[in-house]
């Protein structure tokens, strides 16, 4: 009995830890003997039994009915199980090495706040790891209850503030407030835990930023969100997009305009099989309303303001698109990142002192190419958002170069130096330089950057 009770359990914890692994329900809709689909956990159990004797025998011919081992309450048990083991294995790992915290919470489909908490450390080879240490629920999301739930969670597995060195949240005041926020309730306990807010999700908030605070650059979007909708809104007009997405490739590849090549011309990429679309919706609409407003988003994408600044935001995206990928590459280089944001900086000061007639000519060739008109730059217009009556009028050239060139760029640049300081930056590098093992020399820096926060008009870089 013992040795088939064994067998029995080993089997079934096999299926746990595969299920578990893999990201899989166990429960099913019916768990009856007469369904068909008893769900993963069953089923798989069933699977394994069939494809050896020795676990048939002892799950199906030899079980007790009160032994099977297979009850939603023996499968929740393992798998805590399995859970205490896995967090008692990174526990060891860390061992008395400093560590960093990442936490972020979220409400799942119970209505439940969760706070999710990820371990960052670097192992006896030398390698830097993120581990998933727990889910904790906590009854609300202000600063003092997440910091009880990391205090709770810490004295549970024996982990020790004092041997934090870093934190990461996002951008939430109760996560990054500098009086009452999590970041600054850890900080009067350790003051070396330093926070540092994760450099990809900053870059987002830049992008996003332009994206609100510009009210044309916000237009543009809002008309993006429209077009992409109203093309593929419906099976019919996607399946069409497709077609005229492929038709328009392989003529352009006949005529050696384009080259293929692996993940060029998406079918995001291209505006003219969104035009052809947008023209059949406008043909065809089942209802006036329909061919309205496909009528109004063709008026609108061959205009040449939603030309000018769809290439702008290319340009102003494609300039942060490498930087955003290496910051989101799982070995980083907070070196190369560092330099990728110096270069991301000029490159954007560049764009804005030299870069507008050369803009200004890729525009206009893309609008004479698809028959847009190109207004004269030294023409007058009415004033966005003013009455007619008031009389206000600017240059097209001031309208373009100043209210969307200029200050797009701008608006962008010093977002990037508000998230991005030089100060925080130069001293990231210089921290990246220590030799891991001179805790004194780590022990001085630190000290720079909790002064450099505190004093960032008397701190420069030489002191």
């Amino acid at each position: 009995m013992e040795v088939e009770y064994r067998t029995r359990l080993t089997a079934v914890l096999d299926v746990t830890r595969f299920l578990l692994k893999q990201g899989l329900a166990f429960r099913g809709h019916d768990e009856s003997s007469s369904s068909l689909n008893k769900g993963n956990f069953l089923e798989l159990l069933e699977w394994y039994s069939l494809r050896n004797d020795k676990v048939f025998r002892a799950v199906n011919q030899n079980a007790p009915g009160n032994n099977q081992m297979t009850s939603p309450k023996v499968q929740k048990e393992l798998v805590n199980a399995c859970v205490a083991e896995i967090t008692c294995a990174i526990v060891d790992d860390i061992g008395d090495k400093y560590f960093s915290i990442m936490i972020d919470e979220a409400r799942d489909v119970s209505v439940k706040e969760q706070m999710g908490v990820v371990l960052r450390y670097v192992d006896k080879n030398g390698y830097v790891i993120e581990r998933f240490l727990a889910m904790v629920h906590v009854s609300d999301t202000s600063a003092i209850s997440l910091k009880n739930a990391i205090d709770c969670l810490f004295a549970k597995y024996g982990l020790s503030l004092s041997r934090l060195r870093g934190q990461g949240y996002d951008g939430a005041s109760n996560m990054r407030g500098e009086f009452n926020g999590l970041k600054a309730l850890v900080l009067k306990e350790n003051p070396y835990a330093r926070y540092i807010h994760c450099f990809a999700h900053q870059l987002q908030l830049v992008i996003v930023v332009v994206a609100k605070d510009n009210r044309i650059v916000s237009d543009f979007f809002q008309y993006v969100i429209m077009i992409v909708n109203a093309a593929g809104s419906s099976c019919k007009r996607k399946d069409q997009l497709r077609q005229h997405h492929h038709d328009r490739l392989v003529e352009q590849l006949e005529k050696v305009e384009i080259v293929s090549g692996r993940g060029k011309y998406q079918e995001s990429s291209l505006a003219r099989p969104v035009l052809d679309v947008l023209q059949n919706v406008h043909a065809d609409g089942a209802s006036n309303d329909n061919r309205g407003i496909a009528a109004s988003l063709i008026e609108k994408m061959e205009n040449y303001q939603f030309v000018f600044v769809m290439y702008l935001m290319r340009h102003l995206l494609g300039i942060t698109n490498e930087l955003s990928l290496a910051l989101q590459q799982k070995d980083q280089n907070i070196v190369q990142a560092m330099r990728l944001i110096e270069v991301v900086k000029a490159r954007l000061q560049d764009l804005r002192e030299t870069g507008w007639e050369a803009f200004l000519e890729e525009v206009s060739s893309f609008c004479e190419q698809n028959s847009i008109p190109v207004p004269n730059m030294g023409d007058n217009v009415r004033v966005r958002g003013r009455s007619r009556r008031e009389g206000q009028v600017i240059t097209h050239f001031h309208h373009y170069h100043v209210e969307i060139f200029c200050e797009v760029i701008d608006l962008i640049s010093q977002e990037m130096q508000n998230r991005f300081p030089e100060t925080s930056t130069e001293l990231l590098l210089l921290l990246s330089c220590l030799d891991p093992r001179d805790s004194f020399s780590k022990f001085n820096i630190y000290k720079l950057l909790r002064l450099a926060e505190l004093y960032p008009e008397d701190f420069t870089i030489n002191d």
